[in-house]
């Protein structure tokens, strides 16, 4: 079914651009590509403020240099 919009003929849809086809890709894909990195970036804060806070709880350890082995 067409729909006609007074004697001007059918309602066609706008045609876009290769340009801003290309475009809004473009921007799609920065934005999933900034929220990835903003996901990734706030685990890595996460996991190195557990780090630390494991590291500052537990005792420090002091390891003997290894010598050398004879046989």
């Amino acid at each position: 079914m067409t729909m006609m919009n007074g004697d001007d003929g059918p309602i066609r849809p706008k045609r876009h651009s290769p340009h801003d086809k290309t475009e809004n890709t473009n921007r799609v894909a920065r934005e999933i590509l900034n929220a990835e990195t903003a996901k990734r970036e706030a685990k890595t804060k996460r996991l190195r403020l557990a780090r630390l806070a494991k590291e500052a709880a537990e005792p420090a350890q002091i390891y003997k240099a290894a010598g050398k082995k004879r046989h």
